[in-house]
């Protein structure tokens, strides 16, 4: 199994956050992991992007052009990367701020109404655990312990009073991704 994963969105989304969250998941069930992340120089409300590679066997080369799974927050990284999303693909986006939703037909895609769902749980840091949610339940590749463990390895020690917080905006965006269309 090898799944390339791209997550793009703006700065400050948490869009690193969740590719480092998955790559420390992949590390913890033993599998072979590449994170590479990019971002613009303005950082926060500037372009960020991360690829993630988990597989069970050697990874030959971070860099992709094409991925098994897109998920996509903002109109720029959708008009960037929708069509960067192998056929038979997924992609997967929060429809907040997007003009021009997914049109492709030979793919998977999901809702997740993520920045709404953080809104009505009381903290919109939660944002990104919310989309990790929902990645999760269209591609369960790796465990929800594992992500945990990931979660604890990622975050510094002072804030893992937050830990049931994010474990809970997970599962939330778990229950609550959408498919809009299916292959």
């Amino acid at each position: 199994m090898t799944e390339e994963i791209i997550i793009a969105g703006f700065g400050g989304q948490g869009v690193l956050s969740m590719g480092k969250i998955l790559a420390y998941s992949g590390i913890m069930q033993d599998q072979e992991v590449s994170w590479m992340p990019s971002y613009g120089p303005e950082m926060r409300g500037g372009t960020a992007n991360v690829t993630v590679i988990l597989s069970d066997e050697r990874i030959s080369s971070p860099y992709l052009t094409i991925f098994d799974t897109a998920v996509i927050l903002n109109q720029q990284s959708m008009d960037k990367f929708e069509n960067s999303v192998k056929p038979g693909g997924n992609l997967i986006y929060d429809p907040n701020g997007i003009l021009h939703h997914p049109t492709r037909k030979d793919i998977n895609i999901f809702k997740i109404e993520g920045a709404q769902i953080s809104v009505e749980m009381g903290n919109t840091k939660i944002f990104n655990m919310v989309i990790l949610g929902g990645f999760l339940a269209a591609r369960p590749i790796v465990q929800l312990d594992n992500v945990i463990a990931g979660l604890k390895k990622s975050l510094p020690e002072r804030y893992h009073k937050l830990i049931p917080l994010n474990q809970e905006a997970i599962t939330m965006g778990i229950k609550r991704l959408e498919q809009v269309h299916k292959v």
